[in-house]
């Protein structure tokens, strides 16, 4: 199907551009929100019509993502999430939960406008962005953690996953170590009862 692109689109194109598209995509994503128009000769005539004000509505829009994308350019984002002792979680932190977490700090981005190509499965900090207008883009800090603890820790730099997992080998030696020396001692104390009782 031939549209006319009323914004830019990806790499389709920009405003005023025909271009040619799957029949799939225009007819559920390009028509109904307003980013295209089939390309006919009345479409064309209502476009080079109505042109001023097109590309001053998309001028305004991208005017507001612009401010946004000010707002929320390196913003790190703390998700707290249950996880096993290798950080991987039970779930999955998806584009809706970063943007109900940027909607807690007074920030509206949509779910759409978060470029996530896989939901994150991991602790730690991901970089996500943003996809606030076709011409603005922007990215924020997605700190995934068990705790707010460790939320902090991990801001700092330290991988939670390798702390923990070092922690239990620390302890598992330490608890051998003092086994071994319990039974040393206990060996000790049977070998000196048997030489006072010769």
């Amino acid at each position: 199907m031939k549209v006319i692109l009323l914004e830019r689109v990806g790499r389709l194109g920009t405003i005023g551009n025909e271009v040619t598209v799957k029949d799939g995509f225009a007819r559920n994503f390009l028509l109904p929100q307003g980013k295209a128009l089939r390309a006919n000769n009345a479409n064309r005539a209502r476009f080079e019509a109505e042109r001023g004000q097109i590309e001053q509505r998309n001028a305004e829009r991208r005017d507001s993502a612009m401010a946004v994308a000010e707002a929320v350019n390196g913003r790190k984002v703390t998700i707290i999430r249950q996880a096993g002792e290798t950080g991987v979680l039970y779930g999955s932190v998806s584009s809706r939960d970063i943007s109900e977490a940027l909607a807690a700090d007074n920030i509206e981005v949509t779910k759409s406008q978060v470029d996530l190509a896989l939901p994150i499965k991991n602790v730690g900090l991901h970089n996500v962005v943003l996809t606030l207008h076709a011409e603005v883009d922007s990215s924020i800090i997605v700190n995934v953690a068990r705790s707010t603890d460790e939320a902090v820790r991990q801001a700092t730099g330290e991988d939670m996953t390798v702390v923990s997992y070092d922690e239990e080998i620390v302890e598992v030696a330490a608890v051998e170590e003092d086994t071994e020396e319990a039974g040393e001692e206990a060996a000790a104390d049977e070998s000196t009862e048997e030489e006072t009782t010769e």
